[in-house]
């Protein structure tokens, strides 16, 4: 029997042999001399060897929802950082090379590689173990397979179209040319992880228990596998690509690696994917009921104006029993447990590498008063979609792209509204707390996932955990203003914007900044929403949206057909419990009646409900919107008004600082000089260039 140090899985990152040492990720476990057959049989080896792909998965790059100290997708046109190094202006102005911004491009690839070799080796090899039953052979197999599915998930959707390692591995005592692999197309690799998906969901658990809550259920496979499918169905990968993205997107035999033709029947898949899903009937929105007392940090609940209809029936058919706020922000800030929370179909936990959540509530926490950086803010644009708590758009939405292509029926010329709350008046402004004195009332009136995502000028910060004894105290309003402590300031620790983020903050949460290492021990934790219901829900509704035909889908398990088509019923099925536990009024008919206006509201609600879930940079390139929502000036307050000059910080301005830019080399991400001079059959991607 070969020696497992020989018996390596293909990787485009690691064709050039070197030592065993170099490329067994497993070495730390094993003696160079042990077989195959000695690792894989002991039950305790095999083990260590699948957390091994897990350890990949949690690793900086791999995550979706990151601080700007790692990997930059989490801001798009809704989020922006501020730092000391330019870092930020130069990846809005497309100024990274083929390493990244700090050498991602490399260390995403090969991380992936790497993990999917490493579950291939496990997949290839499992079934030597006797000490394992039939079951929980099947069970690790699908874990695997999962795993496997999900890194090449991350390198298709940042790189589009990759190499798929044949399953039995390949020798690497070979020529190079004989391994050397060029990229399969976007369908073949969508194709690929979705029948994976379908293999894992065959052996996974529809539960784990509390320890096994980071490993994947059957409906996390078919929760990924919907993901997957709809963003083979969107534009860009199903015939709409721009034209100069879709011809240079081949390779060297001239093969197109994304589609040329359009085929509506990937909507149809995706919509079948996500109801195999919705009908597992494991899964639900998590909802906070309603309160009638209250305190500054957990308010009684702000009913929603009635709408005759939601507000008439309790969950989940209205929202007249639950609190539409505590309901989105419970979601995120730690407040509910995983195990507790029925909308999480599948979380890393707390395997997030170094860089987890908690780091993003560090960067959003104010800087003098919650010890944090206070350097991710919001764009005004992300503000702005936010609706009124009546369904209505704000007031002068997003009036300053007017007559922009792209923002047809998106914007709204009204006047903002003026002035500010006084202190005798706070009470008929509920939803701005107790501390609602000062505040523009641009802010008041906004719906319940405004409050829990967004750090207006004058929003309360509870900061339970501060400490009075050390000058901290609680519950403080936060200000923008130039001169204010968390405003402008010749320093790094300001929002450009004037607007700051509080989704994922807890109550409690206030760190230290100041000491080494970083203080995140009064910082509520808080697992990553990898994937959650909502994001399905989402999915239903957009796909069944796309179709002008009818579809007969087989379900993931062959026992049943989806007859899918645009059905109105079906598509309010799915967009109709996000409004509800929003406590949003339901679309008028005529939304629901034609696809080009709903398309319209399905993407501003994908905006506002999975906002800085790393979403939305991926989604603005499968839409194909990214050039003109990319490029559009970004717009604020205006950060350079003291207090004296209220009037003036409210008036929306262009924000210099943050440039907006999008050229071609921005669709995907570069592959990494290495690589393609590792594989003679690799191509690189548009816009970027070759190694000489």
């Amino acid at each position: 029997m070969k020696k497992i140090a020989i018996i390596l899985i293909f990787a485009a990152s690691v064709l050039v042999i070197g030592g065993c040492k170099k490329y067994l990720d497993s070495d730390y476990l094993f003696d160079e001399r042990m077989t195959t057959e000695d690792v894989f049989s002991n039950s305790d080896y095999a083990n260590r060897w699948l957390a091994r792909a897990y350890y990949f998965l949690g690793t900086n790059v791999m995550q979706d929802v990151a601080s700007k100290k790692v990997i930059p997708f989490n801001f798009a046109d809704d989020m922006f950082y501020g730092d000391e190094n330019d870092e930020y202006k130069r990846w809005k102005n497309g100024q990274y090379t083929e390493d990244g911004l700090d050498g991602e491009s490399k260390t995403i690839w090969v991380t992936g590689y790497q993990g999917i070799r490493q579950a291939s080796i496990f997949l290839n090899n499992i079934d030597i173990n006797k000490q394992f039953t039939a079951q929980e052979i099947g069970d690790l197999k699908g874990q695997a397979r999962f795993l496997r599915a999900y890194f090449y998930w991350i390198l298709l959707r940042t790189y589009g179209p990759v190499p798929l390692i044949p399953d039995e591995g390949i020798d690497y005592t070979k020529e190079y040319d004989e391994i050397a692999q060029a990229r399969n197309t976007y369908a073949e690799c969508a194709d690929y992880i979705s029948n994976e998906l379908v293999e894992a969901a065959k052996v996974l658990p529809l539960q784990n228990g509390i320890q096994q809550l980071a490993r994947p259920t059957r409906g996390a496979a078919l929760a990924l596998r919907a993901k997957v499918l709809l963003y083979a169905a969107s534009p860009l990968a199903n015939g709409k690509a721009p034209a100069e993205v879709a011809a240079l997107m081949v390779n060297k035999d001239k093969k197109p690696l994304l589609s040329l033709t359009y085929d509506e029947s990937k909507w149809a898949r995706a919509a079948a994917a996500a109801k195999d899903v919705i009908d597992l009937g494991q899964y639900q929105l998590f909802v906070a009921y309603k309160k009638t007392v209250g305190d500054i940090a957990y308010p009684a609940t702000v009913t929603p104006p009635s709408d005759n209809n939601f507000s008439n029936s309790n969950w989940p058919a209205g929202w007249k029993d639950i609190d539409p706020f505590e309901s989105y922000r419970s979601v995120f800030n730690g407040a509910v447990s995983a195990s507790e929370n029925r909308e999480l179909i599948f979380t890393r936990g707390r395997n997030q590498g170094s860089e987890f959540i908690g780091n993003m509530v560090v960067h959003q926490l104010p800087r003098l008063e919650g010890k944090g950086y206070n350097s991710h803010g919001m764009t005004l644009k992300q503000a702005d979609a936010y609706y009124m708590n009546d369904g209505t758009d704000i007031p002068g939405m997003n009036s300053m792209y007017a007559g922009r292509p792209g923002y047809q029926d998106r914007y709204n010329t009204q006047q903002r509204a003026a002035g500010f709350v006084q202190t005798a008046e706070s009470a008929n402004y509920p939803e701005l707390g107790a501390l609602a004195a000062g505040v523009s009332k641009q802010f008041a009136k906004r719906e319940p996932r405004f409050y829990a995502s967004v750090s207006y000028n004058g929003s309360t910060w509870n900061l339970l955990n501060a400490e009075v004894t050390k000058d901290e105290k609680p519950n403080v309003q936060i200000f923008y203003y130039r001169g204010d402590p968390n405003g402008y300031k010749n320093t790094t620790y300001w929002t450009r914007t004037g607007i700051g983020i509080k989704k994922y903050v807890h109550p409690d949460d206030i760190s230290n900044v100041i000491l080494t290492p970083l203080d995140q021990s009064r910082i509520k934790d808080k697992v990553d929403p990898a994937i959650r219901y909502a994001e399905i829900l989402l999915i239903y509704a957009e796909a069944l949206n796309e179709l002008n035909g009818s579809y007969s889908i087989p379900s993931w398990d062959g026992k049943a057909t989806h007859t899918m088509g645009r059905n109105i019923s079906e598509i309010k099925r799915g967009i109709q419990p996000i409004r509800i536990r929003a406590g949003l009024a339901d679309y008028a008919n005529d939304v629901y009646a034609d696809a080009t206006k709903f398309r319209v509201k399905l993407k501003r609600e994908r905006q506002i409900e999975l906002f800085a879930e790393g979403h939305r940079y991926f989604d603005l390139r499968r839409w194909t919107d990214a050039p003109g929502e990319e490029s559009a000036p970004v717009y604020g307050y205006n950060a350079y008004a003291t207090k004296t000059q209220a009037d003036l910080f409210h008036t929306p301005v262009e924000t210099p600082s943050l440039p907006s830019i999008f050229t071609l080399k921005m669709w995907f991400w570069p592959i990494h000089f290495d690589e393609l001079r590792r594989n003679k059959f690799l191509v690189q991607n548009p816009g970027w260039t070759n190694p000489e």
